[in-house]
């Protein structure tokens, strides 16, 4: 595998190179759908449009010439990806118990195998399988002369609500402002090393890439991305994932008839 990263047909930039990480190693119980044939699935191999969730990440990823390879962190002992192949892509059981771990032990592999601390990493969900290839490459052009980097968001559409308790109910203890408020989404794409340096420093209570890099007094850029980019996450994200991808497909067939 080492051959891999260090033959990635991809020229060195004044801004460095760019790699893929997608963290896998999560189960996600909470996303199975009802009555699923394997319930002790993870959620990112559960099929989604005749296959497995996380490939349509994966084919997103592919689409990107400018990545070097992704790295996908998977589990200890999870032999699921052995059975599939492709030359944009490369398992490593680097997966920890979260996912600030997770993400820790592929930036740690990427560096092994022949990427710098200087090179820009684009960490993303296996679940948001509905990130286009232009989606990635409109982040890595806003980005890559950045002095921090940045990650996709979706600025907040509805109207914002702040509960409390009472006897036992949720009720509406105000309305927030949202003029200034934003979904994260992934990819979140920084600088190797740096990022390395900030998940190690705030530990496994980081739930995102940004929120590490903010704890290090740094203000990562927003970068708009868009509504389908949601990360599955409940048992009726399946359903609406697998119809955004089932659309897309019959919209790319009549391109092709035409």
């Amino acid at each position: 595998m080492t051959d891999l990263l260090a033959a990635a047909n991809v020229p060195w930039s004044a801004q460095g190179r760019f790699w893929g990480l997608i963290p896998c190693a999560g189960v996600g119980a909470r996303a199975i759908p009802a009555g699923a044939p394997t319930p002790d699935l993870p959620k990112q191999y559960h099929p989604v449009a005749g296959q497995p969730l996380v490939l349509h990440t994966l084919a997103a990823f592919a689409g990107v010439q400018r990545l070097a390879a992704t790295l996908v962190a998977v589990a200890p002992r999870d032999q699921f990806l052995d059975s599939y192949a492709s030359p944009s892509w490369f398992h490593v059981p680097c997966g920890g118990a979260t996912r600030a771990d997770t993400v820790m032990g592929g930036l740690k592999v990427l560096l092994e195998r022949g990427a710098a601390e200087e090179d820009w990493v684009l960490v993303h969900d296996a679940a948001r399988c509905l990130v286009t290839s232009e989606q990635i490459n409109q982040l890595i052009d806003a980005c890559q002369s950045d002095s921090v980097g940045g990650l996709l968001a979706h600025k907040l559409p509805d109207t914002l609500k702040a509960a409390m308790v009472e006897d036992g109910s949720a009720r509406v203890a105000a309305t927030v402002d949202r003029s200034d408020k934003w979904l994260a989404q992934t990819p979140q794409m920084f600088r190797i090393g740096v990022l390395l340096q900030a998940l190690q420093r705030m530990g496994a209570v980081a739930t995102d890439e940004a929120s590490a890099m903010e704890a290090m007094g740094l203000r990562p850029k927003l970068v708009p991305g868009g509504a389908q980019n949601f990360k599955v996450t409940y048992p009726d994200d399946f359903a609406l994932a697998e119809a955004v991808l089932q659309q897309r497909r019959q919209v790319a067939e009549q391109v092709v008839s035409n």
